[in-house]
């Protein structure tokens, strides 16, 4: 998932993109509120992480324009200021949660997984669809007792974001533009996507036919859940 890092301490901003890297989050970072505010209007993300102490900028102000731009992103502020009224000011503005600093990176983590299980209707992080487990925060895929090795990375970023997608298809374009970062070529009925998802039925099929896996014709991909 996309990622905007916005703080001034720059030791911190860096800990922040390594450790969520590490947790296959795509990170960009902005040591100051111009750049932030730059970024948050022209591109889309699902967490803004937003620390309040910013020299050039409030980061109040940041979450208006953030709620405004980016719809659909969660934003979690991230700061050193003690009072209560800034708390409940960022939760009344949209925030979605609030961590005081200093703070764990782990509980930062699960916390994101909390507010992604939230709004995409997951209960728990682990998927079973006949007989395949799918654990999006261990990122495995077994088939009963039996792990499923073959699966690539963007194979798994494939399967991880239709499944937060559940039943809605996801067309060609925004299933690259969310994995890859860019539309390739900007072709958007090549057989790319294709290729992959005919990789991962391949590689599943020797355990159990994925019907969850569904084509949706002329449109693109969606994985169906019940329940």
């Amino acid at each position: 998932m996309n990622v905007l890092i916005i703080e001034d301490e720059k030791a911190l901003a860096q800990e922040l993109e390594i450790f969520l890297t590490n947790y296959n989050y795509k990170c960009e970072v902005c040591f100051n509120g111009k750049s932030a505010s730059e970024k948050i209007a022209t591109n889309l993300y699902d967490f803004i992480l937003i620390d309040l102490g910013l020299p050039d900028y409030e980061g109040l102000d940041l979450l208006k324009e953030a709620k405004k731009t980016n719809t659909e992103a969660a934003c979690i502020i991230l700061t050193a200021r003690a009072e209560v009224y800034d708390r409940i000011k960022g939760l009344d503005l949209g925030a979605d949660d609030y961590l005081p600093k200093p703070f764990s990176l782990l509980e930062l983590q699960s916390r994101m997984q909390a507010i992604t299980r939230r709004k995409f209707g997951l209960k728990h992080n682990v998927v079973e669809l006949n007989g395949f487990i799918i654990n999006l925060t261990d990122r495995t895929i077994c088939y009963e007792t039996t792990e499923v090795s073959a699966i690539t990375k963007k194979e798994f970023d494939l399967i991880a974001y239709l499944i937060l997608h559940k039943n809605r298809t996801l067309t060609r374009m925004q299933l690259s533009e969310h994995i890859w970062g860019s539309i390739i070529n900007n072709d958007y009925d090549s057989n790319f996507i294709d290729a992959h998802v005919k990789n991962i039925r391949k590689k599943l099929n020797i355990y159990a036919q994925p019907d969850w896996l569904e084509t949706v014709r002329g449109l693109g991909y969606k994985i169906k859940i019940n329940g």
